[in-house]
């Protein structure tokens, strides 16, 4: 993989384009291959985050990672915005779950300030964890404490793409939301020694970024990645903001970036989370079919699943995605959050 010499500026129409989800064409798309720019700036009570997720070749484990500059789901950001404008990286985490057999679970999530990051293009770095790209893959150290059962979470994930997309991609008719579906395929190795985990598979990168609170432009959402096959991995989104109707998205992307769209004529209902009851739907189109496999989270505004999916007699396994704002605003959610998002400062 060539490493290109410079980061990209958002938004300059001479080194990227973003392209609304209603102006979607195939014709459109190019693959070219882009640097990770973790020194991007962020909006006042914005957020920006880099997402990976992947899941062990057995299907038995799988693992998330999110590392946050204005943590969205943050007590503590979502408080200190309502006094006054903030400053994102007073709100980072570095959130890290690892979902064995059965319910077997480890997450860790701490909540620090700015004094505790430091960004540069390639690095991202929190208290004592970081994600770097050298040029080929990412590599992320990882030294965390589980919640809320204390125990070390102490490894490393690597994350290689096959491909880095150029595609931005505005949520919101306004662009103040914005996704970046950076490496749809990619392979992942995940190694926890103190935790008796080490496993390689197949996994997903991302990033979102926005220039305000994600609660002032969206009701929630529904998204699915699925990886059909060792070359294609298809990406199905369902926005629901607040200053328009719900969108339906279908994207299907190939080991070397190419991007295409198929149509999202409906969304398929899956059954609500067992706890908190938070709906899932996906959506879908008329030849394919999905089904909930197993629920990996089930929180009061938040809800991840595996799913299995086929179509066109293609049959694939990936991670569905449910969340409800509106949930997340409530009073009594933000009171519970914190036992899940300690805060160092």
């Amino acid at each position: 993989m060539n490493v290109p010499p410079r980061p990209l500026v958002l938004d300059d129409p001479d080194t990227r384009r973003i392209e609304r989800l209603s102006e979607l064409e195939p014709s459109m798309y190019e693959s070219r291959e882009r640097q990770l720019d973790f020194a991007r700036p962020v909006a006042k009570n914005g957020y920006l985050w880099w997402y990976v997720d992947a899941v062990s070749e057995n299907g038995d484990q799988a693992m998330t990672m999110i590392v946050f500059v204005g943590s969205v789901f943050s007590p503590y950001y979502a408080r200190a915005r309502k006094q006054r404008l903030q400053n994102a990286e007073q709100h980072c985490a570095f959130n890290t779950i690892l979902y064995g057999p059965g319910s077997r679970k480890r997450w860790s999530m701490t909540e620090r300030d700015s004094a505790a990051l430091t960004r540069t293009q390639d690095c991202y770095r929190l208290g004592p964890s970081e994600i770097c790209w050298d040029g080929e893959s990412l590599l992320a150290q990882i030294d965390e404490w589980c919640v809320p059962w204390p125990r070390r979470m102490r490894g490393q994930v690597r994350i290689t793409p096959s491909a880095i997309t150029p595609h931005t991609l505005l949520l919101d008719v306004n662009g103040r939301h914005r996704w970046h579906p950076i490496a749809p395929i990619a392979k992942v190795e995940v190694d926890f020694p103190g935790l008796g985990v080490c496993w390689t598979g197949e996994g997903y990168l991302d990033c979102n970024e926005g220039n305000e609170p994600l609660s002032d432009g969206f009701y929630g959402w529904d998204w699915a990645r699925v990886r059909m096959s060792e070359d294609e991995c298809t990406v199905r989104y369902e926005t629901r903001p607040k200053s328009n109707q719900p969108r339906r998205l279908s994207l299907s992307f190939d080991s070397q970036g190419h991007i295409s769209q198929a149509p999202a004529s409906h969304a398929r209902t899956l059954s609500a989370t067992g706890v908190w009851r938070v709906a899932r739907t996906v959506p879908s189109s008329a030849d394919c079919d999905d089904c909930l496999e197993r629920t990996l989270e089930d929180t009061p505004f938040y809800a991840r699943s595996l799913i299995r999916s086929a179509s066109d007699g293609r049959h694939g396994q990936g991670i569905h995605e449910s969340l409800c704002m509106e949930r997340f605003e409530k009073r009594w959610v933000q009171t519970l959050l914190p036992f899940r998002m300690p805060r160092i400062s």
